[in-house]
């Protein structure tokens, strides 16, 4: 993936081939009076000692360089699972799995109130995957190292700084030649896990100026530039002179864009890096379902815009097949898979955090 161009249409193949999986599992399912399970789900027998049969997951963006790296690898760990993954962000996913489209869900985010009903009281179990930073990622000619503060990020977004060469910004970076070149905001069209822990960002880091809320949808500012996941925002901001938006790191990194370095809690300026993203989220307090939030670490090394996203599962399955399919699954990315992540420029979960999703595998049940 050396342009965007081409990883946009690797991306929508792989969107393609999901989708295509999954009409032909749901197919399959109305079509079979002996099997309970959900569409794209298998109905393999589960009385094999080794489960074997597809897994289909959608959601989170963040997660997608992960998962299709994990799929090739765990491939030819058990080779008798298959998995698809289409992404289209954290509220497609959740929209996936409460309609029983899908196995798992990736999610930036936990489930918000106002989607709870759509699960009718089943219980979801959140299993953490990877942690990464979330870039303000911009498109500045001749201006490198720039330095970003969370009350100035929070006036950017609200449309009240408009211009490169705005005071705020120029008393932070007094080194930089900036230009007076109008600032373009490019922000996430869909309900977005990315959006949710940005803004959750701005609300614990600038609570007195931050005035949208926290949610996967903001209404932003009429003259924002909005696109579809990670993908669409970096695409924005590579061919706008100006543009300034937030896109987790492994996608920055993959399209090549330059990136702020931001003003943490304990006053230092922080670059986003994979070390400094696990930094944030070992001060985290985790809560007994394994929900916490990564966002404004107290770590001195911290980089406050850091965030998680975890896949979502069912704790009761339709059948021990799919269970087995699974805990085998989500296990591997929990174990072997968790190597994976820093080369795609992801941080792998603190061992703490590591040790307590493990331990929960064995509330799949069917």
């Amino acid at each position: 993936m050396t342009t965007t161009t081409s990883r946009r249409a690797r991306w929508a193949a792989v969107t393609t081939a999901v989708l295509g999986t999954l009409i032909v599992s749901a197919c399959s399912s109305n079509s079979s009076s002996s099997s309970s399970t959900p569409s794209g789900g298998s109905s393999s027998s589960s009385t094999n000692s080794s489960p074997s049969g597809t897994l289909n997951g959608s959601g989170s963006t963040f997660q997608t360089n992960f998962q299709q790296g994990a799929i090739s690898a765990f491939k030819s760990v058990d080779s008798g699972i298959t998995v698809n993954y289409g992404s289209g962000g954290s509220g497609k996913g959740r929209t996936d799995l409460a309609g029983g489209v899908v196995n798992f869900a990736g999610s930036d985010s936990p489930i918000p109130t106002t989607e709870k009903a759509n699960f009718k009281g089943k219980t979801v179990l959140y299993f953490p995957v990877i942690i990464g930073p979330i870039t303000m990622s911009y498109n500045l000619s001749g201006v490198s190292n720039l330095k970003l503060t969370p009350t100035v990020i929070a006036d950017i977004f609200q449309g009240k700084i408009t211009s490169w060469n705005n005071s705020a910004i120029k008393a932070i970076n007094p080194g930089a030649s900036l230009p007076s070149t109008p600032i373009t905001i490019a922000v996430r069209a869909d309900s977005s896990g990315t959006t949710q822990n940005f803004s959750l960002f701005l609300m614990d880091a600038a609570p007195s100026v931050w005035t949208l809320g926290s949610s996967s949808t903001i209404k932003w500012p009429s003259t924002a530039h909005a696109a579809q996941g990670n993908s669409g925002v970096a695409q924005v901001i590579k061919t706008t002179p100006g543009a300034i938006g937030y896109v987790d790191f492994s996608t920055a990194k993959a399209t090549g864009l330059t990136f702020a370095s931001v003003k943490n809690k304990a006053g230092s300026y922080i670059a986003p890096s994979a070390a400094a993203a696990s930094a944030s989220a070992a001060t985290a307090t985790v809560a007994p379902d394994l929900t916490f939030h990564a966002v404004w670490g107290s770590s001195a090394t911290a980089y406050p815009i850091t965030y998680q996203s975890w896949d979502l599962v069912y704790a009761k399955q339709p059948n021990a097949n799919d269970a087995a399919l699974l805990k085998a699954y989500l296990g591997y990315l929990l174990g072997s898979g968790q190597s994976l992540l820093p080369s795609l420029f992801y941080a792998p979960l603190p061992a703490s955090i590591d040790s307590m999703a493990k331990a929960q595998l064995s509330q799949i049940t069917s």
